[in-house]
């Protein structure tokens, strides 16, 4: 059995458009929000923001609002585990 190579070549414009989608973006603060709810309390979804050259995608962060969340980072993971727990 021969193996045959294959090339993908991208709509580089329909990629922008599906990055800058507004479904996208609610999307993404959908997750962002199920993180931060599965991290607990002390944990905050950020602003959303064009990330990447020239602004080319939409991004959201979720970030440890008190001490508390810093130090149950820190020692536990638990933003960490938060994020691999909320995968698909």
């Amino acid at each position: 059995m021969s193996r045959k190579g294959f090339r993908i070549e991208l709509n580089s414009v329909g990629v922008q458009q599906l990055l800058n989608d507004g479904g996208l973006s609610a999307v993404c603060a959908s997750n962002a929000q199920r993180i931060a709810s599965k991290a607990g309390k002390g944990f905050r979804v950020s602003r959303q923001w064009q990330a990447g050259y020239g602004g080319g995608r939409t991004a959201v962060s979720v970030r440890t609002a008190t001490p508390g969340a810093r130090e149950a980072e820190a020692v536990n993971k638990t933003l960490t585990l938060a994020v691999q727990s909320c995968r698909a």
